[in-house]
């Protein structure tokens, strides 16, 4: 379990980071959604002790973290957003290098580790081949598999999904999902769709601040019967926006189609439809702003 506390962190430009987040996060898949600049990567900054807060705690599996940062550090599988690799060199050696630089040291355990993972990542036909000539998916599973030497219990991916094509997206996810079994992942994302399709658990953010945390159905339970949609024309959508709690706008046959919150009927045309967890987010979103 990893507990979160009252954790603030305020930047020298006076940007808020984040501002008194508390959460329980459990072994399993856990979702922290939120637009970007919401603060999901100065969270997961934080959490991985590459940064601290001003004020608050984090606990996991009952270590403090802030006082023995080292303690997670030994137990931690980290994937940020953006990762370089060195040129010309292959998987397998990068792979190898990096499980050195994590201290494993002796040769066979070594050996056995890697290749398992490359193994486990579908990355063992492309060995041999250079990180940088990967596709954005392969480079993503790879990223993967060094976030796994050491068999972490804490594995953090920061937008992991963002770019990918919807195959190597559904490969990423899956891998995900199987790691999820066993350990604490946390999957820090803006896409409502990861979260929806993985998460058992979950946190949406924005400005630094947690607008909901928990189930994403029970989140969803909440405004059951409340969302209703209706095509409307262009010349009347911006009247439909200032009128009503627009949750979304998309242009469907060409026409646009609004999504609502209401507790009522909210007028002729509109037909109710089940709730999903992008009208939760977008609600939130707009309730904060």
């Amino acid at each position: 379990m990893l507990t979160l506390r009252h954790l603030h962190k305020t930047y020298a430009n006076g940007v808020h980071a984040t501002n008194d987040i508390s959460l329980d996060i459990p072994t399993g898949l856990f979702g922290l959604l939120g637009p970007n600049g919401a603060g999901k990567s100065s969270l997961m900054r934080t959490i991985a002790t590459l940064q601290t807060p001003d004020s608050g705690s984090i606990h996991f599996d009952g270590v403090d973290v802030l006082q023995n940062p080292q303690a997670l550090r030994r137990q931690l599988g980290y994937l940020p957003q953006d990762f370089g690799v060195y040129p010309k060199v292959s998987a397998l050696e990068l792979l190898n290098h990096f499980a050195v630089l994590k201290g494993i040291t002796q040769r066979g355990e070594r050996k056995e580790m890697v290749e398992g993972l490359l193994h486990q990542t579908n990355l063992w036909d492309a060995r041999h081949r250079a990180v940088h000539s990967y596709s954005g998916g392969m480079r993503q599973r790879f990223g993967i598999a060094q976030a796994l030497l050491g068999a972490p219990r804490l594995v953090i991916v920061d937008e992991p999904t963002a770019g990918l094509d919807p195959d190597e997206r559904n490969r990423f996810l899956n891998l995900l999902a199987r790691i999820g079994e066993q350990v604490v992942v946390i999957l820090s994302t803006h896409i409502v769709e990861d979260v929806t399709d993985l998460c058992p658990r979950m946190a949406i953010i924005a400005a630094g601040r947690v607008l909901v945390a928990g189930e994403p159905q029970a989140a969803i339970d909440t405004l059951r019967d409340s969302v209703w949609r209706r095509s409307v024309s262009e010349a009347t959508l911006a009247d439909y926006q200032q009128r009503y709690t627009v949750l979304s706008s998309r242009l469907v046959g060409g026409k646009p189609q609004i999504k609502v919150y209401s507790t009522t009927q909210p007028g002729d045309g509109f037909a109710r439809v089940e709730p999903d967890l992008e009208d939760v987010y977008f609600l939130k979103l707009r309730a904060a702003a």
